[in-house]
């Protein structure tokens, strides 16, 4: 195919500024679960788009932070991956907060040859004052930086903010066949629609404390049969997951269920249960099993 374009435009910002609602937009479909608690993402999430002429990759990070312990070290290295294999780096920031991205992200940014997208997301809770001070703070941060004013939540410049990833993605074959979507399993869209459900329905420590797996997916015609195990830190989060006779955990299984069946547009059977791993988010052998870099 001549001049056929293709690339990877990976996502970076700080947690909870939208990257994840702008990847499902850019991509026309819902890959990364969006919720309003920071560390919803903790994958690198890829989705792709394919017309005849080109192939954009787009890829969902981990919102940047100082990690705590070995998982959050290990998202923070999917977030670096990021900066090495991008073509195009498209920087999230949002309209609302004071810092373009977490400071020790800054000077890595700058030593990175890409091009770079600042895109000022949230402009529709901003006046024209302040959307102006923004842009000079990120040109005087990033001089050699386009930054586009966006709102993912309501499509403002989706658009053009699409076209010009195009005009600045590099000549090249396809990366992935031009029928696929993602480079993730159904198994790994599954689990995390379960863990979305738990960040949605309970508090504090416990969305962080979990992580799902998938330990049985068998479908035929009519019907996806899937098991999953919760796994938590300590024995007490378990009988908080589970709840009152079920009730919190049944609660759970439902609303999974209900979206599984959009996602995978047929019936599904779920069953889950609860298991603890003790102190799994600094255990190497933990992390690795569950698609970690330790």
């Amino acid at each position: 195919m001549n001049n056929h374009k293709a690339g990877f435009v990976n996502i970076i910002g700080n947690p909870n500024v939208g990257k994840s609602t702008l990847m499902n937009l850019l991509v026309g479909e819902r890959l990364s679960i969006i919720t309003p608690k920071a560390q919803t993402t903790r994958h690198r999430i890829l989705g792709i788009v394919n017309d005849e002429n080109y192939q954009i990759v787009f890829s969902d990070t981990p919102g940047v932070i100082d990690p705590k312990y070995k998982l959050q070290e290990s998202m923070m290295k999917f977030v670096d991956s990021s900066l090495q294999d991008a073509d195009i780096i498209l920087l999230l920031c949002d309209a609302e907060a004071d810092e373009i991205i977490h400071a020790g992200y800054l000077e890595k940014l700058s030593a990175v040859e890409v091009p770079l997208l600042i895109a000022i997301n949230k402009v529709d809770l901003i006046d024209q004052v302040k959307l102006e001070s923004w842009v000079a703070k990120c040109k005087a941060a990033f001089p050699k930086s386009e930054i586009l004013p966006i709102s993912a939540l309501h499509k403002f410049n989706q658009e053009f903010l699409l076209k010009r990833i195009i005009q600045l993605l590099p000549e090249s074959p396809a990366y992935y066949d031009k029928d696929e979507l993602t480079d993730h399993s159904m198994r790994f869209f599954v689990s995390e629609i379960i863990r979305e459900k738990i960040l949605l329905n309970y508090q504090r420590e416990i969305p962080y404390s979990v992580e799902v797996e998938v330990t049985s997916y068998k479908e035929d015609d009519k019907l996806v049969s899937i098991d999953a195990l919760i796994f938590v830190s300590r024995d007490s989060q378990k009988g908080i997951i589970i709840g009152h006779q079920g009730s919190s955990l049944k609660k759970v299984a439902t609303q999974a269920r209900i979206d599984m069946e959009k996602f995978i547009d047929k019936k599904v059977f779920l069953q889950i249960f609860v298991k603890v791993k003790k102190d799994w988010r600094n255990d190497d052998r933990s992390l690795k099993q569950f698609g970690y870099e330790s």
